[in-house]
């Protein structure tokens, strides 16, 4: 999110936000109200929030805006934590609020039958935190919660870039970098595929710019630690969950969705670390928002899978 802090406006969210990094003046500052999946900063995370619910209504014509909000938080956050989300949400405008455990969120929108009694695998890689679960009869059975995904793997090549090159490269710069050319396995050498990367930033030594060509084997090993975290999370998970379950996912499968789902190889490496079938779901960056709007248009049937609040009827 694009602020500027003489006037406190929200000048852009999101995408728009995210062209601005590094682009703008000193009194104009991106920054994340949601850090790890959690709020950061109660009163800026309010104004975006405020920010989305005017936009949504002003589309609809609708003057008092004071809508039914549903939140997708990180499986195992505290009470504390979630109580802020709920607070935040009630003073942005809206007449109740709803909270979902994002792995169930993402499962029914990759339409796993997550009510059913048999274990469903999901594996949810966002910005701030990957969550692991397996879920049987709307609940989640076992599950992991790790603070690395997206957010962690631009910085991996930010830091790889510091500590090997002397060249200091920004965040949009990373994630470019990340999408195009990261992989969880070592890529195999392509007469037709382009094997090097160029990266451009501040030469940390000179203080000049500096562009520089890398092999694309650095990228895969700038991503090396985050993607064995992940992976191990979801072998942990596999060994704390009930043997009944087990056989059910070996049959339907382990299914990725979040952003980190496009990460080339990643379906691979975890096939060959499960001996289990991979299944990257149809628009994976959205799993979670289509599984929170698929609940919140079906409340009556869906409630008993939502987290408890004071400001839900």
């Amino acid at each position: 999110m694009a602020l500027n802090k003489r006037t406190k406006q929200i000048l852009a969210i999101g995408k728009e936000a995210q062209r601005m990094v590094g682009k703008t003046p000193s009194y104009i500052v991106a920054m994340r109200p949601l850090v790890d999946g959690v709020v950061s900063d109660f009163e800026i995370t309010q104004e975006m929030l405020r920010f989305f619910i005017t936009k949504v209504h002003r589309e609809k014509f609708t003057l008092f805006p004071r809508p039914r909000v549903l939140i997708g938080i990180p499986y195992g956050v505290t009470e504390v934590e979630r109580r802020a989300v709920e607070e935040v949400t009630i003073n942005a405008g809206s007449r109740e609020v709803y909270l979902i455990e994002e792995p169930i969120a993402a499962a029914i929108g990759a339409k796993l039958p997550i009510q059913e009694p048999g274990g469903s695998f999901i594996v949810d890689i966002g910005g701030g935190t990957t969550e692991v679960a397996v879920i049987s009869l709307g609940g989640i059975v076992t599950s992991r919660s790790v603070r690395v995904a997206g957010d962690e793997m631009n910085q991996d090549i930010i830091n790889w870039a510091r500590d090997k090159h002397n060249l200091l490269l920004g965040e949009r710069t990373a994630e470019e970098i990340k999408i195009e050319f990261g992989s969880a396995l070592p890529l195999k050498k392509d007469k037709d595929i382009k094997n090097t990367v160029k990266m451009r930033g501040r030469d940390l030594v000179l203080g000049l710019p500096k562009e520089i060509e890398v092999p694309q084997l650095e990228i895969y090993e700038a991503l090396k630690k985050s993607v064995k975290i992940i992976v191990s999370a979801v072998k942990d998970t596999i060994e704390e969950t009930p043997p009944e379950l087990v056989a059910d996912i070996m049959e339907r499968g382990i299914y990725l969705t979040g952003g980190g789902a496009y990460l080339k190889g990643l379906d691979k490496l975890l096939f060959q670390a499960t001996k289990t079938k991979i299944i990257v779901v149809d628009d994976p960056l959205t799993a979670v928002v289509r599984g929170g709007g698929m609940v919140l248009e079906d409340l009556d049937n869906l409630s008993e899978i939502l987290l408890p609040s004071e400001f839900s009827k």
